[in-house]
Formats: C-alpha cells, sequence, structure tokens
C-alpha cells in the first residue's frame, strides 16, 4: 500500500484543507493517509469523509510535542505522533483543549519579545493566518512574512522562534510517558516523529527508546524527509533491534513547508511496506 503517515492541514500548521489535503493525495496515487495536525483533531471528522469518498484508507490521530527527562537531569523535547485517536471524549481527547490553552498563553509572550525586537506585528495578524483552532509559532511565522519581514518559515525560525530564538518562549507540555499512557488509554498508538529533531546519538537515544518502549511506545518515524537515506537505514535498524516499528511520513504543510510533496517528501521517501496496516492491527486490537 502506498501511504502517508504524517500529514499535516489548515487545522494547525500545514495551508490545504482537510479535504483538500486528502485529493491531493488522491492525485498522488495514495492509498492510505493519516492525519496528524498538532494538539488538535478538528480536522478529523473533514478527513475521513473526503477519503472515504475516494477511497482511502485513513487513521485519524494528532502529533504532541512532549518532555522527556534524561537520566543526568536534563531534559529532551520529542515530537509524538498519537495514531488512532479520534475527535470524541478520551484521556488524550480531554488533554488537547489545555494544550492548545498553553499555546493560546504563550502566543501573546512571543508577539510581546517580536516587537520588542522592533517587528510590527499582532494578534489580530496572526489570527488571520490560522484556519484552525491550534494557533502556534508556524502562524506568528506567516504573519511576519506576510508583513514582509521574511521570505519563509524557516527564516523566521532560525534565530527568532526557534527552542532558544530571540523571541522564544516555553509552553506547556505532556511529558513523553504521559502521552503514551494517555494515547493507549484513548485506544491508540504512539510513535516518534522524526527522531533526528531529538538531538541525540548512540547510548543516550538508545536508552530514551528502551525507556519509552517499555511504557509502550509502538515505533519511530525512520522515514522522513530531513533524514536522508543513511539515516533512515540506520533509524529502521534501530527499529528492528528493538522490536519498534519502522513508519514513515512526508510531513506535507503544504506551501507551509517548502519542497515537501504528500507521500514522497522531497522525492525519495518511501513509506515503509506494510507500516500502515500494523499500525490498523494495533488500533484494531485496541
Amino acid at each position: 500500500m502506498r501511504a502517508d503517515l504524517h500529514l499535516h492541514s489548515t487545522e494547525s500548521d500545514g495551508t490545504d484543507t482537510p479535504s483538500a489535503l486528502i485529493k491531493i493525495c488522491a492525485e498522488a496515487g495514495l492509498e492510505g493517509v493519516a492525519l496528524m495536525d498538532h494538539d488538535t483533531l478538528s480536522g478529523i471528522d473533514e478527513a475521513r469523509y473526503a477519503a472515504d469518498g475516494l477511497g482511502i484508507a485513513f487513521i485519524s490521530g494528532t502529533e504532541l510535542s512532549v518532555d522527556h527527562q534524561l537520566t543526568d537531569g536534563t531534559s529532551v523535547k520529542i515530537h509524538m505522533l498519537a495514531y488512532g485517536i479520534d475527535p470524541h471524549d478520551g484521556p488524550l481527547q480531554d488533554k488537547l483543549e489545555w494544550l492548545r490553552a498553553g499555546r493560546d498563553e504563550r502566543n501573546p509572550k512571543i508577539i510581546k519579545n517580536l516587537r520588542n525586537l522592533n517587528y510590527d506585528i499582532t494578534m489580530d495578524d496572526v489570527l488571520k493566518q490560522a484556519g484552525g483552532t491550534a494557533v502556534g509559532r508556524p502562524h506568528i511565522a506567516d504573519a511576519l512574512i506576510a508583513k514582509g519581514y521574511f521570505s519563509d518559515r524557516n527564516d523566521v525560525f532560525d534565530g527568532l522562534l526557534n527552542d532558544g530564538g530571540a523571541a522564544y518562549v516555553e509552553r506547556s507540555r505532556l511529558t513523553a510517558a504521559q502521552a503514551i499512557e494517555l494515547t493507549t488509554q484513548s485506544g491508540g498508538a504512539t510513535v516518534i516523529a522524526h527522531p533526528l529533531t531529538m538531538g541525540l546519538h548512540g547510548d543516550p537515544f538508545i536508552a530514551v527508546l528502551a525507556d519509552l518502549k517499555a511504557t509502550g511506545l509502538l515505533g519511530i518515524e525512520a522515514h522522513h524527509p530531513m533524514h536522508d537515506v543513511a539515516l533512515r537505514e540506520t533509524f529502521t535498524e534501530v527499529a528492528d533491534d528493538m522490536g519498534l516499528l519502522a513508519t514513515g511520513g512526508s510531513d506535507y504543510h503544504g506551501t507551509g513547508k517548502k519542497g515537501y510533496s504528500v507521500g514522497v517528501g522531497k522525492g525519495d521517501l518511501r513509506v515503509p511496506e506494510g507500516a500502515f496496516e500494523a499500525i490498523q492491527k494495533v488500533l484494531a486490537d485496541r
């Protein structure tokens, strides 16, 4: 099955509506897709309806930003893909509103920092760029681009909005263990997104995977556009050795992330054969 297990729509920081996104996937020949908007499930019903109409298998879900404490007392930020989460009441679903509230509290603080750095930007400017309920840093970046300060999101994040950037503000997060446990209690399954961004290698990376597997982690997104071919192979071997599922996805955001296409990322990406079905099976068993 040709699949893409990591897609974003206008309900978070993508630029295509859920239904338009599914149409793009169908035109690209994809047979299975997963919508993984940040901290929200608001696009799931629309995307599922579109997928059903086009004969595409669909997995619901959301992407979470979580923290995990290391043995040396420091912490690492991890992006966690929570598959099989539908927009109804449940242990994880009930936490998403709290996570979005954390974004809402942070956004004005970031804007204040930007104004102190002489960027003429308001919350109204940001809201004009947001199509959904999860308003965050990408929409702030889009507002700065619309004002003519930058040419794309990467330029804004570099030095301003990335962790430690001049305008960066921390926000409320779940721990990785909490995210895994809440997802499992909600009938879902968790995969670490683009593990390269964890910034860990060797034994520290393996130790985190071992900790989270013991909590219920299903897999890692070995195949991602920011991983070169050698790194994809390395992550796949690590997953196999640890009894984790190696998955993949384009992390498509429309024009919000230039150069990424559904199903193929930068052109050479292929989601591992059977990964979509493996997640479906785990979800069916739960």
